[in-house]
């Protein structure tokens, strides 16, 4: 199969304050509801509170989708409702919007700095496209302007803000907006009880703003990746790499593995069915995607905050499982050991307990077993490859024997494991 991919080199290296060993980022999101005429929730807003509100940009745009997509925490930013994001006209562009399922997605629009008619017919077939892809728009009530007539007929949403509408003006705002468009209308700002009446009255069933709830703060954590490894995953992708040798850098870097699991697996991105390894990702996705998330994932990525050592150790213990399972059980179950050893320092990688970061993805039940209550088959391999690490003899012994390996066969396979991790560094 042959694509197309973008054929000139990007300007790769580390983000700003961007650890090269990977670790625990974030951005600061702000959500707040927006309501129907009962109080009930439809939908939410994001907003970026990492940075200053006059500051907003394309790269804000994408970080901002990005972020909510990949998030660690313990609670879906997304969920089942509609998502209402800010946009900039050039982050319209993006590629991130490739990776995000679109039946939820209302994309706010601003207006142009100009009302110049060939600039704003311009943006018709930008907006359209976005239309037949699936996505809603949104415009604020300056796309009643006359000037802007090109876009009414795209417009999904039109928000009202009563912080700029005069009440004396809001019946003739809503009639205008009603007789030319067939947009659903929100009144945001909506800080006061007569507000709320006022413009109900006038027809408007959507509303947003303190009087119905303030923006909720959710502290977005990503797993940020070795830059050295995002790196090589762009490059290889870029010249159409084989399956096997994309997944060999995803086990290289646990970081990589959590967040296109993650990803793929998140409620915006839309796959009906769980995806459990990074073959069956890395195949479902396909290359231009997988080309766009990694290329964001640099664009996005964030100050690390856990240790260097914690990513390069879950490298090390996801190859020694695999390669000790290989002399016991099949290809598939060693597939899963690698998981198991990958993933077992969730916990410290996205501080959070193991169950919360568990709960983040989709694992087949043995490895869940494995990573939660330490049974199963995967288990004792799992306290061999600690016992590795920790010099435990005790714990060694019970686990060795518990599987049927001695001790040549274990240090064999720490060996391997410990330069197979190696490689991705001294070949960066």
């Amino acid at each position: 199969m042959t694509m197309s991919l973008p054929p000139a080199p990007l300007p790769f290296g580390p983000a700003p304050g961007a650890s090269p060993a990977g670790g625990i980022g974030g951005a600061v999101i702000a959500r707040q509801a927006i309501v129907n005429a009962q109080h009930a929730v439809i939908g939410y807003e994001l907003f970026n509170r990492s940075m200053q509100a006059d500051t907003h940009t394309a790269a804000s745009d994408v970080a901002l989708v990005f972020s909510a997509l990949s998030h660690a925490g313990t609670e879906d930013l997304i969920g089942k409702l509609l998502i209402f994001v800010n946009c900039t006209h050039n982050s319209l562009m993006g590629g991130h919007l490739e990776l995000i399922n679109p039946d939820r997605v209302v994309l706010e629009i601003p207006p142009l700095d100009t009302l110049a008619p060939e600039e704003i017919e311009g943006r018709v077939q930008p907006l359209a496209a976005l239309r037949q892809r699936g996505f809603q728009l949104a415009f604020n009530h300056t796309v009643l302007h006359r000037a802007y007539r090109p876009w009414l007929p795209l417009a999904d949403y039109i928000k009202i803000d009563l912080a700029l509408v005069r009440p004396e003006q809001i019946e003739a705002v809503v009639r205008h907006a009603q007789t030319h468009s067939q947009a659903e209308l929100i009144a945001e700002k909506v800080e006061t009880a007569a507000q709320f009446e006022t413009v109900s009255r006038q027809g408007v069933q959507l509303f947003q703003g303190y009087w119905f709830a303030r923006p909720s703060v959710v502290e977005a954590r990503l797993v940020t990746p070795s830059q050295a490894a995002t790196i090589q995953l762009v490059n290889l992708v870029r010249r159409q790499a084989s399956t096997a040798e994309i997944e060999d850098v995803l086990k290289h870097d646990a970081g990589l593995a959590f967040n296109l699991m993650r990803l793929i697996n998140s409620s915006g991105f839309g796959f009906a069915r769980e995806v459990t390894s990074f073959r069956q990702a890395v195949m479902i996705l396909g290359l231009k995607k997988l080309f766009r998330w990694a290329a964001l994932l640099l664009t996005a990525a964030r100050a690390s905050g856990a240790p260097s050592s914690v990513g390069s150790t879950a490298v090390v213990r996801g190859r020694l499982m695999e390669l000790l399972a290989l002399q016991k059980l099949s290809a598939e179950e060693a597939d899963n050991a690698f998981v198991v050893g990958i993933f077992s320092l969730l916990d410290t990688m996205l501080g959070m307990p193991m169950d919360k970061a568990v709960d983040l993805l989709a694992l087949p039940r043995p490895v869940e077993d494995a990573l939660l209550r330490q049974e199963g088959p995967y288990a004792p391999f799992l306290e061999l490859t600690i016992a590795c690490e920790t010099g435990d003899d005790a714990a060694f012994t019970r686990a060795a024997t518990a599987l049927g390996l001695d001790s040549r066969q274990i240090n064999g396979a720490h060996l391997q494991a410990l330069a197979w991790a190696d490689q991705l560094a001294s070949s960066s």
